[in-house]
């Protein structure tokens, strides 16, 4: 879709001058997957990110640093150090995506995230992964936020005037952790109406991470795996459940149930 409002568009190379060109009618670009589907007559600017190069993927002492502008293409195709079992959600959330090969190799991790649908599968895997959203503030500082709180609804985040996401750590601990993938639709390339990833890390406690059923990630942890009556409690704690035409409450609701027990059995 054109954005006929847009008169604008620039492509910073540095923070500075990624700072000037942010303000009112002015919206980040990184693959646009999103941004050009839709009209947006509240714009007049267009910021492209990828002119910062920020490399896609780096692995540090810590884990796993993912750039904002990482193309699902790129994490998909990442080889991963021995070590890092949990690596494999890396596909198994990009095709959840149920995008083209032209959409992999355009839209971006940050993207996908910033968008905060409940389908995000960028938002399914950060999240589970215990995924840290690392923000560049207008003043040229950093504020950490885990992706779990970043995304706090439907189309709403934790981001501020003038943030703009500059990646997301994924710690080397929860990628060495044993990971089980679980995703329901109404139709076999529909958008999805639940994903459930579950986590089993090597000192043994469970997480269990329950998303696009919700309007916001929902995160249980236990000391350990827990049994099929503890975990039907835990979810029962998850008090709203979304609705829009890919899937009802009461299926959302069941089906999380039905695909949590399969992850529990899965990794106990």
């Amino acid at each position: 879709m054109d954005l006929n409002t847009v008169t604008a568009l620039h492509r910073p190379a540095d923070r500075a001058e990624l700072a000037a060109c942010l303000g009112p009618g002015a919206a980040p670009l990184a693959g646009g997957t999103w941004l050009f589907s839709e009209p947006r007559p509240e714009l007049d600017t267009l910021v492209d990110l990828t002119g910062l190069g920020w490399p896609a993927l780096r692995v540090t002492d810590r884990g796993l640093e993912v750039a904002a502008t990482c193309t699902l293409a790129e994490l998909a195709g990442f080889t991963a150090p021995s070590g890092w079992p949990a690596a494999a959600l890396f596909r198994n959330c990009c095709a959840a995506l149920a995008g083209s090969f032209k959409i992999w190799h355009t839209a971006t991790v940050g993207g996908n995230i910033c968008l905060a649908l409940p389908a995000g599968p960028m938002t399914s895997l950060v999240a589970a992964l215990d995924g840290v959203a690392v923000l560049w503030t207008p003043g040229g500082g950093l504020r950490r936020v885990p992706v779990a709180e970043f995304v706090l609804g439907e189309r709403r985040t934790a981001l501020r005037p003038g943030e703009v996401l500059r990646a997301v750590e994924l710690p080397a601990v929860a990628l060495a952790a044993r990971t089980a993938f679980r995703r329901a639709a109404l139709a076999s390339e529909g958008r999805s109406g639940a994903v459930v990833i579950g986590r089993r890390d090597v000192a043994g406690g469970f997480v269990l991470t329950v998303t696009a059923s919700v309007e916001r990630p929902h995160r249980l942890a236990f000391r350990t795996v827990p049994d099929a009556a503890e975990l039907v409690a835990a979810l029962a704690g998850i008090e709203r459940w979304f609705d829009d035409p890919h899937g009802a409450p009461d299926w959302r609701r069941a089906v999380t149930g039905l695909l949590a027990e399969q992850v529990r059995a899965e990794l106990a």
